[in-house]
C-alpha cells in the first residue's frame, strides 16, 4: 500500500491543465462494445480506473491501441463470449465500479450478460435498481446466479430489446448510461424520463449519434430513442475533468495561491464556481481558462435571510457529490460558518474525524450532514497521519495536508491514483512538496 508524504504551508503557483474526465471515460470506453468497427477515444485521462476496465476489454477480446498518451483506438470485433460468462470474469468486474457500464453494451449487442454487485468506494449503499429495472423494462429476463454471486439477464430466444417508456426511480449517471446504450439497439421507440442530464451523458449521448444512434431530448431529462440496427465506428474527445477542476480551485484556496486552471469547458462546469464563490472564493473566467487570485481571507456568504448557508449535492444541474468533500476541507479555513449536506451517500462524510484531529471545527450531525466552522485562517491545522477511505476523501485529505503545519502522511493512496493521474508529480510543479512511497 503506497503513501504520499505531505511537507505542508507552502504556497502554489502556475498553471495547470485538468485531465479528461474519469466518468465520461468510463462510459465511453464501454460504449465501444456496441460496435464492430474501430473507435477511437481521446483525451483519456490513465488513471487506475480507467486502465482496469481497460485491461478487462482486453481479456473479453476487444483490440486495443495505444496510439498515443491519452488517445487509443478500440475495436470489438471478436469477443469471447464463453468469457464474458465465466466466474473470472464476473469477478473482475465486481472489484470495478465502472464495469457495471459494459452489461448494457452487451445485453443489446449479444443477448446476455452478467450483473455483478459493483465495487469501489466504500462510500455507503449504492443500488443498482435502476439498472437492472431499465434493462427488465426493455424486455430482458432476469435470475440471480448463486454460483458465481451475480445477476444473469439475457434476451429469450428468438427475440430481441423493445423499446418502451419508462420513468427512471432516480436521475442515476450510471443506470442512465446503461439503459442507454442498450436502447440504442432495441427495436422501436424507448422514452426515458428522470434520466440524468449530466454533460457526461450529453458526451455519451453525442458520441452514439456519431455512431448512427437516433437519440432526442440530449441535454434534458428526458430521452427518446429509435433503435437501430446497428452502429458504427467514431472518433470522440472526453471533457476536462470537473471534479479535478474543482479540487484544483481547493487546493488554491487552502494555500492562498494563484493558479491558473487552462481549457475547463467552463459552459460544463454548471453552479460549480459559483458554488465556490459562496465559500467567498473569487474565481476569475478568462476565455476558457480559470484563473484564482491569491486571497488572503474568504468569506461565506449567508442565505438573504441571515440563516447560515447549506451546500447540498443535487442531480445535475446542481452541486456533484463529487465535490463536496474538496468543499468541505476549504471550508475549515474560510470565515464564518457552512452546513455540508451529502443527500447520496451516508459513509462519505466520516473521513471528517481526521480533519478534526488536525484541528478543524467541524460538527458532524450525522451520517450526511457536517457543520464547518472556518478558522479564517488565524490557526493553521495539524499535520496528521491518516488513511484515504476513497477517491474523493482522499483529494480532500490532501489538500488538507498541503495547507497543514508540519509533514502528513496519507496512506493507502491507490484510491486517490484511481481518480488523480500523477497528482504528485503535477502538484509538485506548482511548488508542493509531496514524495510517493
Amino acid at each position: 500500500m503506497g503513501s504520499f508524504v505531505i511537507e505542508g504551508g507552502h504556497r502554489l503557483s502556475g498553471t495547470i491543465r485538468p485531465q479528461g474526465a474519469k466518468n465520461e471515460a468510463l462510459e465511453v470506453i464501454c460504449a465501444v462494445l456496441l460496435t464492430s468497427e474501430e473507435v477511437v477515444i481521446s483525451n483519456i485521462p490513465e488513471i487506475l480506473d480507467v486502465r482496469n476496465l481497460i485491461i478487462m476489454l482486453e481479456g473479453m477480446g476487444v483490440k486495443v491501441k495505444r496510439l498515443e498518451k491519452g488517445k487509443y483506438s478500440f475495436q470489438a470485433d471478436n469477443i469471447d463470449t464463453s468469457y464474458i460468462e465465466s466466474p473470472e470474469f464476473v469477478r473482475k468486474c465486481a472489484a470495478l465500479r465502472g464495469s457495471v457500464m459494459i452489461t448494457g453494451p452487451l445485453l443489446a449487442r449479444f443477448g446476455h450478460a452478467y450483473f455483478p454487485k459493483p465495487g469501489g468506494d466504500k462510500i455507503g449503499r449504492r443500488r443498482v435498481d435502476t439498472h437492472i429495472s431499465g434493462m427488465m423494462s426493455l424486455g430482458a429476463s432476469i435470475h440471480y446466479d448463486q454460483q458465481v454471486k451475480a445477476y444473469y439477464l439475457h434476451i429469450p430466444a428468438g427475440t430481441q430489446l423493445q423499446g418502451c417508456y419508462m420513468l427512471l426511480d432516480e436521475a442515476s449517471v450510471t443506470g442512465t448510461a446503461n439503459i442507454l446504450m442498450a436502447s440504442v439497439l432495441a427495436k422501436g421507440r424507448t422514452v426515458i424520463y428522470n434520466a440524468a442530464c449530466e454533460p457526461y451523458i450529453q458526451q455519451l449521448s453525442l458520441m452514439l449519434v456519431r455512431m448512427g444512434a437516433k437519440i432526442d431530448g440530449i441535454g434534458s431529462n428526458l430521452l427518446t430513442v429509435t433503435g437501430v440496427e446497428s452502429l458504427g465506428g467514431t472518433e470522440h474527445t472526453i471533457l476536462p475533468d470537473m471534479i479535478e477542476i474543482g479540487s484544483f480551485i481547493g487546493m488554491a484556496a487552502m494555500n492562498r495561491s494563484s493558479i491558473t486552471i487552462k481549457d475547463v469547458s467552463y459552459r460544463d462546469l454548471g453552479i460549480i464556481p459559483e458554488s465556490f464563490r459562496r465559500l467567498g472564493v473569487n474565481l476569475e473566467q478568462h476565455g476558457d481558462d480559470i484563473v484564482v487570485p491569491s486571497q488572503e481571507s474568504y468569506v461565506i456568504e449567508s442565505f438573504l435571510d441571515g440563516s447560515i448557508m447549506t451546500i447540498a449535492d443535487a442531480p445535475w444541474p446542481g452541486l456533484t457529490p463529487d465535490l463536496l468533500s474538496v468543499m468541505l476541507v476549504v471550508a475549515t479555513q474560510c470565515r464564518g460558518s457552512v452546513l455540508i449536506h451529502q443527500k447520496m451517500f451516508e459513509s462519505r462524510l466520516f473521513f471528517v474525524d481526521h480533519l478534526i484531529d488536525m484541528g478543524a471545527q467541524i460538527l458532524l450531525c450525522d451520517p450526511h450532514r457536517a457543520v464547518v466552522i472556518g478558522h479564517d485562517h488565524k490557526f493553521q491545522l495539524r499535520a496528521n497521519n491518516m488513511l484515504s477511505p476513497d477517491i474523493r476523501a482522499g483529494i480532500a485529505l490532501l489538500i488538507a495536508a498541503m495547507s497543514a503545519n508540519g509533514t502528513s502522511v496519507i496512506g493507502n493512496i491507490e484510491q486517490i491514483d484511481r481518480g488523480y493521474e500523477d497528482i504528485d508529480l503535477r502538484l509538485n510543479a506548482l511548488g508542493a512538496h509531496i514524495t510517493r512511497q
